[in-house]
């Protein structure tokens, strides 16, 4: 019995360790990420090996996130807010002193491709034009052709600064700071489409296109979510609705999060939330359900990616604005990496 009870023990102990070992390749640190708040963490088109980050500390990096090494840096002369691939060779990253600029990361050269008239908050490669969209806390978007290397349309609004922006083939959304957002056709961007007041009551943080072009997810900083729909048919607008997530109690009293970050997994139309209280959430929209929730990370959820493939999951990890109701001390930002499964992802 004796040698059957340490059989049965020992054969605990394996099971116990391979599961810690399948829990750690499931989710990997990366090495060498910046110094201070990381702004974007981006996926290569189709190459899902490769991932761009860029950050308040002027930096633009690539990780090849297989071998966890930092393949290429590259600086901006200020905080760079966003950044996106064109391409899985060419780079578009924005910064806080109103530059544009494209980076070669086979020739490792760097091109000014233009500027706003302030920060550039937001970049977005359009597959549908082969173009860069811009927007700027100067009230503007723009247009570039990067074969010409010109800017080739300003579209001025007056509905405050640039905040978050999307596109899904001609889908183009904007979130501004003034509560608005606006619909473009990318195929007729004289004038947008329409302009909505935000469901939500406070300050956009995130908008995100869903891939099936059915509409998109927006967030706010008070602890809310909306789904929305494009068509404008009184029946499918009837399906919209916000509802509340990253919030805690603490002594009877509600904590609420700003939701800063939002990613669509490209095959089931499910998203993931990150939110300052340093969660992030799986939702499935259509069928308002929360699939699941990943463990507590080191602080504030500051971007998220999902790679074109839905099997990786980009999470980088900042201390922001909000330490007064931080999850943790303050840490040092850093970027997961974690392989998701069907079971997170898939709607049931």
């Amino acid at each position: 019995m004796l040698l059957i009870e340490k059989f049965v023990v020992l054969s605990r102990i394996v099971l116990l360790s391979s599961f810690r070992n399948m829990a750690r390749k499931a989710e990997i640190q990366l090495q060498n990420t910046p110094a201070d708040l990381i702004s974007a963490v981006k996926f290569a088109p189709v190459i899902n090996k490769f991932l761009l980050v860029s950050s308040w500390d002027t930096t633009v990096r690539l990780y090849d996130i297989v071998n966890n090494t930092l393949r290429h840096k590259f600086y901006h002369a200020s905080p760079v807010l966003d950044c996106a691939f064109m391409n899985s060779t060419k780079t578009i990253s924005g910064s806080l002193d109103h530059i544009v600029q494209l980076y070669d990361l086979n020739a490792l050269v760097e091109t000014l491709l233009g500027n706003h008239d302030a920060a550039v908050k937001c970049v977005e490669h359009s597959s549908k034009l082969n173009a860069i969209l811009t927007g700027s806390w100067d009230r503007t978007v723009k247009l570039w052709d990067v074969r010409a290397k010109e800017c080739v349309g300003t579209y001025e609004q007056s509905n405050g600064k640039v905040y978050s922006m999307s596109s899904i083939e001609e889908k183009f959304v904007v979130a501004t700071s003034e509560r608005k957002v606006l619909i473009w056709d990318l195929r007729k961007m004289d004038h947008y489409l329409e302009q909505r007041e935000s469901s939500l009551k406070y300050q956009s943080r995130a908008v995100r296109c869903f891939p099936n072009k059915e509409g998109y997810v927006m967030s706010s900083i008070e602890g809310r979510v909306a789904v929305e729909f494009f068509d404008p048919k009184s029946e499918v607008q009837k399906k919209k609705f916000a509802f509340k997530c990253h919030r805690a109690k603490e002594n009877d009293i509600e904590l609420i999060y700003p939701v800063n970050a939002i990613s669509f997994h490209n095959i089931f139309n499910t998203f993931a939330t990150g939110g300052s209280d340093g969660y992030v959430n799986i939702w499935d929209g259509f069928n308002k359900k929360r699939l699941c929730q990943f463990h507590l990370y080191d602080s504030s959820i500051s971007s998220l990616c999902f790679s074109d493939d839905g099997s990786t999951l980009a999470i980088a990890c900042s201390v922001m604005d909000e330490t007064q109701n931080a999850p943790k001390p303050p840490s040092e930002p850093t970027v997961y990496i974690r392989y998701v499964n069907e079971q997170e992802t898939r709607p049931k």
